[in-house]
């Protein structure tokens, strides 16, 4: 896969380029320091990932994001920050990123996040979402969530599809998806996949 990154900080663009070039399916083809640069880049490689810092010096780095989808750039973008702020987290999804990245993550964690977006899922760094969830407590969640939503939300942190769960629960897809549905509206999150780190976060993997 094809991969831009974009950071003002050149010493972090060569670290990523290092790591990224030690593997066999991932090449760097580009790095870009602002928005302007960025957007040049972009438009004539056609990268299938970008890697897009949140805050580049005064700019802001989602800006690169909503521009890119306003000239129908296919490419996929992941917000790599060192900001675990939800205002910033829930401004990145609503833009449109692909994934979100804490720098202090582990190498593997970040590849492991490239190639799950470049493979059309989404990705978001355990740790925001544990701070984001820091505000409830398991035992208020119980509360919101009818037993068999919890049951579901378990088997979601285990990484099971809806056919899956709808197998070991003894129950039809359908009900599955709404049962789903209502897990993530109940604990305000967008997606299976937030819902399965959100899980696992809450230790719902080990329920049972």
């Amino acid at each position: 896969m094809k991969i831009i990154l974009i950071d003002d900080h050149p010493l972090v663009r060569k670290g990523l380029a290092f790591v990224l070039a030690l593997e066999d399916d991932m090449e760097v083809i580009g790095e870009a320091s602002n928005i302007k640069e960025a957007i040049e880049i972009i438009k004539k490689q056609q990268p299938d990932v970008v890697l897009v810092d949140l805050r580049l010096g005064n700019e802001y780095g989602l800006d690169i994001i909503e521009k890119s989808k306003k000239n129908s750039i296919i490419s996929k973008f992941i917000v790599l920050t060192s900001s675990a702020d939800e205002q910033d987290f829930r401004r990145a999804e609503e833009v449109g990123a692909h994934g979100y990245v804490l720098k202090e993550a582990l190498p593997e964690e970040l590849l492991y996040a490239v190639r799950l977006v470049y493979n059309g899922r989404k990705y978001y760094d355990p740790g925001i979402l544990e701070e984001m969830m820091k505000v409830s407590s398991q035992e208020g969640i119980l509360d919101v969530l009818s037993p068999r939503e919890q049951e579901v939300l378990i088997e979601l942190g285990k990484g099971l599809c809806n056919k899956d769960i709808a197998k070991k629960l003894f129950i039809t897809e359908y009900t599955v998806k709404k049962h789903v549905s209502q897990v993530l509206a109940k604990l305000e999150l967008t997606d299976r996949t937030q819902a399965a780190l959100y899980a696992f976060s809450k230790g719902f993997t080990r329920v049972g």
